[in-house]
């Protein structure tokens, strides 16, 4: 059955997901894999597992257009063909799960990016051989996954609270009359508390029972704090939910100011949230204690953005006007209720901008560093996917 592809590159996790040309809108996950990308002894290049030997890269989807490439080993690779590497061989495994080629793919990025760091990454995807392939600010593909269940009249705003492991920023769209979605306002945070930081947090409060000095694993936090109840226990330290809000409530309150300045008089329709880092509903609750409308996420925030890119994908495949609006809004719930999550939900299609020069920065006396030039082709050649991970596939 005929498809098109959506693939978020995340900082931590790249997810992927497909939505069907026959049939709903909705969209399905078909693969999260961590966005690690190795380079071998051997010459060749692993995806979404780590052995011993090798080199390693993360955290490169957030650097593309950076002048500092990655170093590993023996090879010097830009942010952006690290980047485009991950993404052809997502989307190679879901052919091989799928059965044949999608229709369209639409790739995810930060909405701050400008036409530079679109043109670079535009051009290392033609490297790798992706060429049919739509570019969609992330703020945009969390409005089209919405717009999937609930009406968004034109002229209508949304407004896009996003916090990742690594990432936070909040946005407001508005939807235009031909179906679409423009970015209205937009603010990254630089110096704002993340996902990891919580993480951090409850690692600290457990360390304070157990000790300064013992190891408390950051993963085993990571996974609590995403599955917080009234308690959690980690390292056999037992620290219940009102101990953790109380610690973390300088950064949540930090957030909020943060994504109310973004809003600014601005009165949006709903209050989207996405990323892991918001499943804890104090996130839910500072920010209907804040704005003036409903709160929303889905029992997993995480994959909103990479369901509205494939949503996104299909727009671009089967137009706007084809499209029908939703009849029935009444799967939108208040994030006080007990069932907490509902799921969220056309991009315009980005141009395809030619190479341009990077955006002026300040001068700096730096001294030169002579480094190797980068091999991309033949790295491009000896990608060697790891094969399917057992723990890859998303219900």
């Amino acid at each position: 059955m005929s498809y098109v592809l959506g693939v978020d590159v995340g900082t931590t996790r790249t997810t992927a997901a497909v939505c069907r040309l026959e049939g709903g809108r909705d969209a399905e996950i078909v693969l999260v894999v961590p966005s690690l990308l190795q380079l071998t002894d051997a010459g060749t290049f692993s995806v979404g597992e780590v052995d011993p030997v090798g080199w390693t890269a993360s955290g490169f989807a957030r650097r593309v257009g950076d002048a500092v490439p990655f170093s590993l080993g023996p090879e010097v690779v830009p942010a952006e063909e690290l980047t485009a590497l991950l993404v052809m061989w997502v989307i190679n495994d879901v052919v091989a799960r799928q059965g044949e080629q999608p229709r369209h793919v639409a790739v995810t990025h930060p909405a701050g990016w400008g036409p530079y760091r679109r043109g670079q990454l535009h051009g290392a995807l033609r490297q790798v051989g992706v060429h049919d392939v739509t570019l969609v600010p992330e703020p945009l593909a969390a409005a089209e996954n919405h717009a999937v269940r609930a009406r968004v009249l034109p002229d209508s705003t949304l407004a896009v609270f996003s916090l990742g492991s690594h990432a936070f920023s909040a946005s407001v769209v508005r939807r235009t009359q031909g179906r679409t979605f423009e970015l209205v306002n937009h603010v990254e945070g630089v110096d704002q508390p993340v996902g990891g930081d919580l993480d951090d947090a409850l690692a600290a409060l457990v360390r304070g029972r157990l000790g300064k000095d013992a190891f408390v694993s950051v993963a085993e936090c990571e996974a609590a704090k995403r599955a917080f109840g009234p308690s959690v226990v980690v390292a056999g330290v037992e620290v219940t939910r009102d101990e953790f809000v109380e610690e973390i409530r300088p950064a949540v309150d930090q957030l909020v100011a943060t994504f109310v300045r973004a809003a600014g008089a601005v009165q949006p329709e709903a209050v989207l949230m996405v990323g892991g880092g918001v499943r804890m509903p104090v996130f839910g609750d500072a920010l209907s204690a804040t704005v003036d409308c409903r709160v929303l996420a889905e029992a997993a925030p995480e994959h909103s953005v990479a369901k509205g890119a494939a949503v996104a994908a299909r727009l671009v495949v089967v137009g706007p006007e084809a499209e029908p609006e939703p009849l029935d809004t009444s799967v939108l719930v208040h994030t006080r209720e007990a069932s907490l999550r509902f799921p969220v939900g056309e991009v315009a299609q980005a141009d395809d901008e030619e190479f341009t020069a990077p955006p002026p920065r300040p001068p700096v006396d730096v001294s030169p560093l002579e480094l190797p030039p980068p091999r991309s082709k033949r790295m491009t050649r000896v990608l060697k996917p790891t094969g399917r991970r057992s723990g890859s596939r998303s219900d």
